[in-house]
């Protein structure tokens, strides 16, 4: 099955005024959608064309591996926003930053200067290392944490100029100033590593419910039992109803 633009867990107009409905328009509606259209008629008829996204990424080269992790980190970047987003992360999230850099405002502090720094187009990265630590990436172009060892993505901000420009032309200062009023802590990392299978994205609505058992255990220790019930239906969900 050929892969689809993943629908957005909101409006096109939700994220305004710090990203319009213009650059969605633009940025989600043609950007994101030429990366899919290119991919499909790039692999069609091939044997990519049977394999996930994710084993694309990991087994190609040029520009099937252009499309398809822009694919990939188009999704995990929209998903990296919210229109309730903004504040700091709660939980274990937090926990972590406060270990690694001391407090949220110097690791708001680092991951702006890495996505500044970045020069020309690319990405910049909170990830979860294989030891457990936390660290701040940059990638060019279409390159991705999924292609690195040890590492999982957590929350991404796009830096191509095509994300911003319409809103603050050539101003990147700005639009990542603005990136912290939408940064979705609650979904964080929520891909894991599995985006899309075929052409659909993992659904959700589960996903945020796990999210939210997570925030009900760190309040509430004693309720394991709350947890292991909502993933015995998550897993309920995915693979049994699935056939």
């Amino acid at each position: 099955m050929p892969f689809k633009l993943p629908e957005l867990n909101y409006s096109k107009d939700a994220l305004s005024p710090h990203i319009s409905s213009e650059t969605m328009e633009y940025h989600y509606g043609k950007h994101h959608q030429t990366y899919v259209d290119k991919l499909n008629a790039a692999i069609a008829g091939t044997p990519d064309a049977e394999k996930s996204l994710e084993d694309i990424i990991k087994s190609s080269s040029g520009g099937i591996f252009n499309n398809a992790a822009q694919v990939w980190n188009h999704t995990f970047y929209w998903n990296s926003l919210s229109p309730s987003g903004g504040g700091e992360p709660t939980g274990e999230l937090a926990s972590a930053i406060q270990k690694q850099w001391g407090s949220f405002q110097s690791f708001k502090d680092a991951f702006s200067a890495a996505a500044l720094g970045q020069f020309g187009s690319g990405w910049a990265w909170l990830v979860k290392k294989s030891d457990g630590t936390l660290a701040i990436t940059t990638t060019s172009n279409a390159e991705t944490p999924l292609t690195q060892k040890g590492q999982t993505a957590l929350i991404t901000c796009d830096v191509w100029e095509h994300a911003y420009y319409v809103d603050y032309r050539n101003a990147r200062p700005k639009y990542v100033e603005a990136f912290w009023n939408l940064v979705n802590f609650v979904l964080y990392g929520f891909i894991e590593n599995s985006l899309l299978d075929s052409d659909k994205a993992l659904p959700l609505i589960s996903i945020w419910a796990f999210r939210v058992s997570e925030l009900l255990i760190d309040y509430y220790k004693g309720f394991f039992y709350l947890q292991l019930t909502i993933t015995g239906a998550l897993a309920y969900l995915f693979f049994f109803k699935k056939k």
